[in-house]
């Protein structure tokens, strides 16, 4: 009971905070990055070893240059989460613009759904939001539920403003299954880590072996909807262009693993390009193949 009230407080906080303007917002973030760095040090051990370690010819100065960016745009990250609770359509289109996407609209207008292969890059989160309010197909982003109850339906109801129909991980195939009718879109993160049982594809990625999800590759062969990337790029503070890239438009007719390397190497090349808006405090690499 304390619990529920304590997370139905902050809810409440979080979104009396969403009122606010961007413009005041992005204040609260520059405290909450010198909060985040210099005082709790948030996940500093974690995010220094993951880019030492994706990073190994790059020296100290410039893991630290890296490192501090992050924690600012992680600052801003958040809040740009929060404004999620009350951001407008217009405002939220003005922001965040697409490139592209009438490559993938294009087969919705025939009927055939699509699928989405994106990461935890820029924003993601205003990126599935706005999604819906670009296209005419409706948008599934699949997602890990959180483990409090109360916090996990107000993020469901943020993220689904805009008429997208999120969909637990483990019921992406009933979903499927369920909207086969109508043209669709369903969005899978290419940088989950997979459980460690789950863990039995490894690729080479920044330097160190890492287990990929094969859940993307598998619906792409079993039902041959064509896949895009959406990479994300940060403009300036608060401003995103996301270009939609055909990756594979005949996954029935690709090879084992085509389309899971192909979608790992190029999220690599995006992080080694502009490293600063990836999720490094994730401990992404704490499964290891010998385990």
């Amino acid at each position: 009971m304390v619990k529920r009230m304590l997370s139905k407080t902050g809810i409440f906080f979080l979104n009396s905070l969403s009122l606010l303007p961007l413009s005041l917002l992005y204040l609260v973030a520059d405290f909450v990055y010198l909060l985040l760095y210099h005082v709790v040090r948030y996940r500093r051990k974690v995010v220094y070893e993951n880019l030492h370690n994706a990073f190994p010819e790059k020296d100290a100065e410039d893991i630290r240059i890296i490192a501090k960016k992050y924690y600012r745009h992680l600052s801003s990250l958040m809040v740009e989460i929060i404004k999620m609770a009350t951001i407008s359509p217009e405002e939220l289109k003005a922001r965040f613009k697409f490139k592209n996407l009438h490559l993938m609209n294009n087969y919705h207008e025939q009927g055939r759904s699509t699928l989405i292969c994106s990461a935890h890059y820029g924003n993601w989160e205003w990126g599935t939001l706005a999604l819906g309010l670009n296209t005419t197909a409706v948008v599934y982003p699949i997602y890990k539920p959180v483990s409090n109850e109360a916090f996990g339906e107000w993020f469901k109801q943020i993220r689904s403003r805009f008429g997208n129909q999120l969909i637990p991980m483990r019921q992406t195939l009933r979903a499927l299954n369920a909207s086969k009718d109508v043209p669709t879109i369903f969005c899978f993160g290419n940088d989950q880590t997979p459980l460690k049982e789950e863990s039995t594809y490894w690729l080479n990625f920044l330097h160190q072996p890492t287990a990929i999800l094969l859940g993307l590759e598998k619906i792409a062969v079993r039902t041959n909807r064509p896949v895009f990337y959406m990479r994300v790029r940060i403009l300036k503070r608060g401003y995103y262009e996301v270009e939609c890239v055909p990756l594979c438009m005949e996954p029935a007719a690709s090879k084992p693993f085509e389309i899971t390397n192909l979608h790992v190497n190029y999220l690599e090349q995006i992080i080694i390009d502009e490293p600063a808006y990836w999720l490094w405090s994730h401990r992404r690499w704490k499964h290891k193949p010998e385990d």
